[in-house]
């Protein structure tokens, strides 16, 4: 670099922090009370169970394998969510519910993310408001394969304070208190594999049914019913003496079959949905069977299976209270044509597919239409409810909403079915990273497997979905801080998809804001280049790699290996010359020819005065020697170095060492003891009288793990969230609203975007 960059670099905003005591912990101080609200967006995620009350009308229970458990209340009209006041991540992973079969007010739960999580089971007196808690030794696993199998728990309808939990790895559990203590059922001839040491699961003991018929009330069911996922020769077991016993149920479905669900009907009538693998994906077989538990004859009652490998199985069971007979089951990862629901009102002997003349309205929900004319029938369906009060209303989940009909009995008079998502205050998705910029939408955000969106109105779902490109993940999003009607995007195509908008493009730019877009292709190596394997061995680092602009939209800048620059809008890429491979660059916000790059691994500090073409070394102190530490080596990680908005040189460095803050370019870092531990650092409005932004920040005070906010450059902050509002603690994103003092979004793993505001 020239004497003549040193010199620019050296006079960028010189300032000295002598008078502002930041090497002093600044005492705690509390916010003004804050409202929580979820962005709208409408479900978007896995839902593997739904339960309906059998003994009050219109109240139903959700769970979802990342999220948590929902309630829904017929005179509210919408679902309620029920962990946000859990500060433990692995209650958002729900193994199993049930709804109490005598008291309308009491519901269970077992929880636990996956088998790293302390598994607990969770009991309710009043809906799920409040929950008592029981840690159990048996680990879960909400969020890991198999989770649509089940309900695992089960409540004795005679006697409730009997109940059944079948594990994954440990048998089968009991307790007879309630749901306060639970031990294993010894006498039960599986005793569950163990606790896995790997990255795999069991499917274990997948359902739990209880005979109503053989008790009376008071007294515990003296039948009841055990599934079997894990591979066994046999599917079910029975007992007939309240548990103390048990006999493996002859004849039924092959081996290799894992038991799924299972209904019992008021005549004894046991429905047993089969899979060919626990799903939800990888099932390449199955079958439905019926079994008359008076008799113990068995009968293969299976719905005709196209002959495809891509056929799959069968999951989901519902039947028809009213009327015997009336069954429906859900097909699982028939890919090829699609999954469906079977209908039958003859005990299985034909069936009549919902898929074909279903009608779908999701104009509360647009992005189920993925980007196309109509959305599809779906896929995942493990859960399948029929409303007990009300025949014709049936429910369905998929891997990214719930539908609902009300017109069931249509399909008996081969009329069409009419559909709508049922989710109204269900918002069930991991997001991966915000944006809100200056002008235009809201919020832009980065979703798992929904790609993303564009937020102009925030209490609805919102019409404008990230497509031409649709990604699979959106894994990173920058605008241009001095023009910000232009946007850039990076992220995971959806591999093998065929449609317009999925053209495999992993890279997209837009010039009104974020509202619509362009697709900027798929990086490759150039000609020549020595691959470059990264730390993470899940990553690409061509596919995965993150896109930068400057700060007039002039210039964009791919961190491939080998970091490269284009000022056409991606038809010309060329090497950032200095810059050593693997570094991440970031723009100055208000100057368009200032980029700024840390090398973690050696700390050397490069900086570019001419929009990124070139970049040379400058002297730079006080950031931590440990820096190394800090590198990010995943896609989905928030980057520690971040450029401040409308400030020319203005930088943070959010390190593991501490958080640390330039004035001049990066020539010196001054670290920013606020009494916090940061990991993640955005920016909001200036309060009153300033024109600096508030810092918003993902931290740690404590034993408190958080959302913060500091309206004097992080000398002091104040949590922002509270107790009710802990969301498992699982933040992965922040960003503050540059239009609106106060407001901030959090990026959950599993509850989708979550924003507070000053009551």
């Amino acid at each position: 670099m020239t004497t003549g960059v040193t010199r620019r670099t050296a006079g960028l905003l010189a300032l000295s922090f002598g008078g502002l005591g930041m090497t002093t912990r600044a005492q705690a101080q509390e916010a003004a009370p804050y409202v929580w609200r979820n962005v709208v967006v409408g479900a978007g995620g896995f839902i593997p169970g739904i339960v309906f009350s059998p003994v009050e009308r219109g109240l139903a229970y959700a769970r979802s394998d990342m999220g948590g458990a929902y309630r829904f209340d017929a005179a509210t009209g919408r679902w309620s969510p029920l962990m946000d006041s859990s500060p433990r991540a692995g209650d958002f992973g729900i193994e199993s519910i049930a709804a109490d079969p005598i008291d309308a007010d009491v519901v269970h739960a077992a929880v636990g993310v996956h088998k790293a999580d302390p598994g607990a089971m969770l009991r309710s007196s009043d809906r799920g408001e409040t929950w008592q808690r029981t840690e159990v030794p048996f680990r879960m696993g909400g969020n890991e394969d198999g989770r649509g199998l089940g309900e695992r728990l089960a409540i004795d309808p005679n006697d409730n304070r009997v109940l059944y939990f079948g594990s994954r790895h440990d048998g089968l559990q009991r307790s007879t208190d309630g749901g306060e203590s639970w031990g294993k059922v010894e006498a039960f001839p599986l005793k569950g594999l163990g606790t896995p040491t790997d990255r795999s699961t069991h499917g274990g003991l997948s359902f739990v049914v209880f005979d109503p018929r053989s008790g009376q009330r008071g007294q515990p069911s003296r039948t009841l019913f055990v599934g079997v996922a894990d591979p066994h020769e046999h599917a079910l077991y029975r007992s007939d003496d309240a548990g103390r016993t048990w006999r493996l149920v002859e004849g039924g479905p092959r081996a290799e079959l894992s038991a799924a669900k299972a209904e019992l009907d008021d005549r004894g009538i046991l429905y047993v949905t089969c899979t060919l693998g626990i799903g939800p994906n990888g099932v390449t077989d199955g079958a439905v069977w019926r079994l008359d538990t008076n008799t113990g004859a068995w009968s293969d009652i299976s719905p005709p299976r196209p002959q495809t490998t891509q056929g799959g199985g069968f999951m989901g069971v519902a039947l028809d209270r009213k009327r015997p007979g009336v069954i429906m089951v859900s097909t699982l990862n028939r890919w090829q044509p699609g999954d469906t629901i079977w209908r039958s009102t003859d005990d299985g002997r034909s069936w009549t597919s919902l898929r074909e003349k279903a009608r779908h309205d999701v104009s509360a929900t647009p992005y189920l239409n993925w980007g196309n004319d109509k959305p599809d029938f779906g896929w995942w369906i493990a859960a399948l409810a029929l409303d007990p009060f009300d025949s014709d209303r049936l429910i369905y989940a998929t891997g990214a909403t719930v539908y609902e009909t009300r017109d069931l009995s249509a399909a008996d008079d081969r009329k069409p079915t009419d559909w709508t998502p049922w989710v109204e205050g269900i918002e069930q998705t991991a997001v991966i990273t915000l944006v809100s910029p200056p002008k235009g939408p809201q919020l832009l955000t980065g979703f798992g497997d929904i790609s993303g969106f564009a937020h102009e109105d925030l209490s609805h779902s919102p019409q404008r979905q990230f497509t031409t490109p649709v990604f699979a993940n959106t894994n990173q999003i920058d605008y241009a801080g001095a023009a910000p009607d232009t946007v850039v995007r990076s992220g995971t195509p959806h591999e093998g998809v065929a449609s317009e908008g999925h053209d495999g493009s992993t890279l997209a730019w837009s010039d009104n804001a974020g509202l619509s877009w362009k697709p900027l292709g798929r990086p490759r190596p150039a000609s020549g280049e020595t691959p470059v394997a990264a730390d993470n061995p899940r990553m690409d680092l061509y596919r995965d790699a993150p896109i930068m602009v400057s700060a007039d939209g002039s210039k964009f800048v791919l961190a491939t290996p080998q970091v490269v620059w284009s000022r056409d809008r991606g038809a010309t890429w060329k090497a950032c010359a200095g810059l050593p491979m693997l570094l991440r660059p970031v723009a100055d916000r208000k100057d368009p020819m200032l980029f700024y790059a840390l090398d973690f691994r050696t700390g050397a500090w490069y900086v570019s005065v001419d929009g990124a073409e070139s970049f040379a070394v400058v002297p730079s102190t006080g950031l931590p020697a440990t820096s190394a530490e800090d590198r990010p080596i995943w896609r989905e990680v928030a980057f520690p170095l971040k450029a401040t908005p409308d400030h020319e040189g203005d930088l943070w460095f959010v390190s593991h060492s501490g958080l640390y803050n330039s004035r001049d370019g990066g020539q010196r870092f001054d670290r920013i003891d606020g009494g916090l531990s940061v990991e993640m650092l955005d920016f909001g409005k200036p309060p009153a009288g300033s024109t600096y932004p508030a810092l918003f920040a993902i931290g740690t005070r404590g034993d408190i793990r958080g959302v913060f906010r500091s309206d004097n450059r992080g000398r002091v902050w104040v949590r922002v969230n509270d107790d009710q509002h802990e969301y498992g603690r699982r933040f992965r994103a922040i960003a503050g609203d540059p239009r609106v003092f106060g407001r901030v979004y959090v990026a959950t793993d599993g509850r989708g975007v979550v924003y507070g505001e000053p009551a």
